[in-house]
């Protein structure tokens, strides 16, 4: 497992962009705390993904590569476009699809998809691949999740490719607004 910090990203993102679109599962920070992830559009590394966090069928979020992208694939209501104008900040949006890019591993059987763009750079690395991450807390099924080197569960380290580390993290996970039916829900994680 390859650990690399952001300076080492930089002068590495040609060949850590290469080793996402082959399908490498792996740890990177956000604006809230750690996140597993892997290409959102590749069914196989989701499916490695899910296995090694023991998360069957519940679905994933993904970082999207950019606001036009979010509106390209979900359906947006006025109530949405408020919320989307408010990213990058550290919220999950359920966004009802349309055409979604994204393999159906993702959220298998459900037609709504949870999309970030976190107010950190882990949303300039997403851009730059063009396509979408999956985003979830780094951590296995009911487990705590990851805010340092120190809380990686052993279970996950087997099936980690890489992880880009920042140092602890102090925060708290992502706050879900769900947009995906008539009245607005806000969950506090």
């Amino acid at each position: 497992m390859e650990i690399l910090i952001k300076e080492e990203y930089d002068i590495s993102k040609d060949r850590i962009s290469g080793k996402i679109r082959r399908g490498s599962i792996f740890i990177h920070p956000t604006d809230t705390i750690y996140g597993l992830g892997c290409s959102a559009i590749d069914s196989s590394a989701v499916l490695r993904l899910r296995e090694l966090k023991g998360r069957v069928a519940k679905p994933f979020s993904v970082i999207a590569p950019s606001k036009d992208w979010i509106y390209e694939n979900c359906a947006i209501t006025e109530n949405a476009d408020r919320w989307i104008r408010q990213l990058p900040a550290p919220l999950t949006l359920i966004l009802r699809t349309k055409n979604s890019e994204v393999a159906p591993e993702v959220a298998p059987g459900i037609k709504t998809i949870g999309v970030r763009i976190p107010a950190h750079w882990i949303s300039d690395m997403v851009a730059d691949l063009g396509f979408p991450i999956v985003t979830t807390s780094a951590n296995i099924v009911s487990g705590d999740f990851m805010t340092s080197l120190d809380d990686l569960e052993s279970e996950l380290k087997p099936g980690i490719d890489f992880v880009l580390y920042e140092g602890e993290k102090k925060g708290r996970p992502s706050k879900i607004i769900d947009l995906s039916e008539e009245s607005l829900q806000v969950i506090e994680r």
